[in-house]
């Protein structure tokens, strides 16, 4: 993997994330917070922990292991969680943008949440974290389009087209 092969998966996770946000923006309030029967609960949930995720990695390709989980209570409004995307999507961007093939290599060693230590080579973990935002866009796809808002098609083909 190199540089362009991540600035690519970036942008294309960057599009969808849009994708999903857009739809999203459309759902009252209540839809906003209503729980639902996937892994993170509704909307709301699904969207903390896919934010949470990108956040999460990126501290910790800068060298940083944080212990603490966003909670979904923490963004009371769709407006504050896309707030709070948009910082962290300028901060990621950036990060991506100043990666070189070199450092793509190297392995990085990190703490999770819990505080078990790791090593691991960092584009396998940058393409893990596109892939773990697919996952749960999906889900956000499916409660959106259950919910009148669906966000269309998502796939990376769609978005290279």
């Amino acid at each position: 993997m190199n540089k362009q092969d991540i600035i690519l998966l970036y942008k294309y996770n960057q599009w969808a994330n849009a994708l999903i946000l857009n739809a999203t923006a459309k759902v009252t309030q209540e839809e906003f917070l209503a729980s639902a029967s996937f892994p993170y609960g509704g909307l709301r949930g699904t969207l903390v922990h896919t934010l949470f995720a990108e956040w999460v990695w990126r501290q910790r390709w800068e060298g940083t292991s944080p212990t603490k989980r966003f909670k979904p209570k923490d963004f009371p409004t769709f407006d504050s969680l896309r707030t709070r995307w948009a910082e962290e999507e300028k901060a990621l961007m950036s990060f991506v943008k100043g990666i070189t093939d070199e450092k793509l290599e190297s392995k990085f060693k990190y703490n999770s949440t819990d505080g078990e230590p790791h090593e691991r080579i960092l584009w396998q973990v940058m393409a893990h974290m596109v892939n773990h935002g697919t996952q749960h866009r999906a889900e956000a796809a499916a409660m959106l389009t259950d919910l009148g808002h669906s966000p269309g098609e998502i796939d990376l083909i769609v978005f290279l087209d």
